[in-house]
């Protein structure tokens, strides 16, 4: 393969407690040349994910002896490495929970293998364009995608990797407005139909928490009624 408009083979590990999903989950990964390595048990994914050379990690949310989002939570204090969260519960809250704690993408069983494949693919895109990135900067804000890194007003902020990612691509192209469902496609590399518009909208406003100091009248991300937002420069 060449260039990433198809990723390259990557070392991705399947956390899952259910052998047949893991097993339908590692099917469908190495038919696109990736390689895998499947885990059933949290603590051990933890040491695996530790030893380094893991380009993504699918991961379940119903895990015996370490949950899925104590496993992310816990990686998430040492590493940034790109996880995708399996859950068969239907609650939105787990969902959400699971991106402020740090999750690429989320997939609720039960899912598409095909489905599943374009989301890791789609991550892993957007995880070496980060890696290739540029410095966007603006009055009082700078959005690094080289280091993935924001500072407001000269100070660093603290984002998940979603998070980061919403609005990176927002202040790529400032003033353009996007929908949530633009956004889903964009970022999340899905729809409507597969994830709930609401994600968009949690992001946005754990976003603008973060970097805007009056979150009644934002500085940077507008909300476009009936449309979804825009990224507005100060002049």
């Amino acid at each position: 393969m060449s260039g990433w408009n198809e990723p390259h083979p990557a070392n991705i590990l399947v956390v899952d407690d259910e052998a047949d999903i893991a097993a339908l989950i590692t099917e469908a990964l190495e038919r696109e040349g990736h390689s895998v390595i499947e885990c059933s048990e949290g603590r051990s994914a933890l040491v695996l994910l530790s030893r380094g050379g893991i380009d993504l990690a699918v991961l379940d949310l119903g895990l015996p002896t370490l949950s899925g989002l104590d496993v992310l939570s816990e990686l998430r204090l040492t590493s940034e490495v790109p996880v995708i969260i399996l859950s068969g519960r239907g609650e939105e809250a787990d969902r959400i929970l699971g991106l402020k704690l740090g999750a690429d993408d989320y997939v609720a069983k039960p899912f598409s293998p095909r489905e599943l494949v374009a989301r890791v693919e789609s991550v892993l895109r957007r995880t070496h364009r980060a890696s290739t990135g540029q410095r966007l900067e603006f009055p009082g804000l700078v959005v690094d995608t080289t280091v993935r890194e924001v500072l407001v007003d000269g100070d660093a902020v603290v984002m998940t990797s979603k998070e980061f990612d919403v609005l990176a691509h927002l202040a790529a192209s400032p003033r353009r407005a996007f929908s949530r469902a633009q956004l889903l496609q964009d970022v999340w590399a899905s729809s409507p139909d597969w994830q709930r518009s609401t994600t968009v909208t949690e992001i946005v406003r754990r976003i603008r928490q973060k970097i805007e100091p009056d979150t009644a009248h934002p500085r940077w991300i507008k909300t476009i009624r009936s449309v979804g937002y825009r990224f507005d420069p100060e002049p």
